[in-house]
């Protein structure tokens, strides 16, 4: 096999390795997407209690006063703790929803660059090790790793690679 088709093969090698990873993100996102998707039902149904629970409160509740009897709280001051309690883990998931959704839009946002970069990869790119250097360029860029809990990126193998050759 001459030199041209080895770097052709590796230039294709590096363009489905993008391709890959840009597919294993957009597939992080859709289960992101799915596990936000419950978490905003969770928070209809809560926010549909709360509802029914303010609707069940008489029409006006008394000011702040001192009770009959200091041990025994009434019925509606214990709904209203009950309420202001939902509404604390209402507020929780509110936080995770927007955190999700903030760690969804970097995942699609790197996807979109290895897509990207395995477009050009594929367009302008004659030789092998320029593509594996680009490659390694763009994820130590990224910070592509953090994405990666269960898969070794190309900056890693580098690193790896050039921590073994110094020892």
């Amino acid at each position: 096999m001459s030199d041209d088709a080895a770097d052709a093969l590796a230039v294709e090698d590096c363009v489905e390795y993008c391709r890959t990873q840009a597919g294993l993100l957009s597939g992080s996102v859709e289960t992101m997407n799915d596990e936000a998707d419950a978490l905003l039902d969770e928070i209809d149904q809560e926010m549909a209690e709360i509802r029914s629970r303010l609707e069940a409160l008489p029409d006006e509740v008394a000011a702040t006063e001192t009770p009959s009897t200091a041990d025994v709280p009434d019925a509606s001051e214990v709904d209203v703790a009950a309420i202001e309690d939902l509404q604390a883990e209402l507020e929780e998931k509110q936080l995770l929803v927007e955190a999700k959704q903030a760690r969804m839009q970097a995942f699609q946002e790197l996807a979109a660059g290895y897509t990207e970069l395995a477009e050009e990869l594929a367009s302008t790119v004659d030789d092998g090790q320029e593509a594996l250097t680009r490659i390694i360029e763009f994820e130590a860029d990224a910070d592509a790793p953090v994405y990666f809990d269960e898969r070794e990126t190309m900056v890693e193998t580098a690193a790896a690679a050039a921590d073994s050759g110094s020892e």
